[in-house]
């Protein structure tokens, strides 16, 4: 199992996140979220830390760490994965 590690810093009008997966290696990504997009995507969240880590699980479930860009938008992933955003929702709502 993956653990992964995730921090935010405030970067214009968002966050750029620094995530490390570990499971005996490790990659290391960077992922932009803007506020609009923290918004729509995780109603109320103060930051993306929780968003962030859920949609790594979503991939993480679905390829493997290494196939991961190392550097993306966080709305990349419904490019790739057309159900990933009405999935992070649900998964979000729990």
């Amino acid at each position: 199992m993956s653990k992964v590690d995730v921090t935010a810093a405030v970067v214009g009008d968002g966050w750029d996140c620094a995530v490390t997966v570990r499971d005996g290696s490790e990659t290391h990504h960077l992922v932009r979220v803007s506020r609009a997009d923290l918004a729509r995507l995780a109603p109320g969240a103060s930051d993306p830390v929780d968003l962030v880590e859920a949609s790594f699980a979503f991939l993480l479930e679905r390829e493997p760490k290494e196939s991961i860009l190392r550097e993306f938008d966080i709305t990349v992933i419904g490019r790739y994965f057309p159900d990933y955003e009405r999935e992070i929702g649900d998964c979000l709502a729990r």
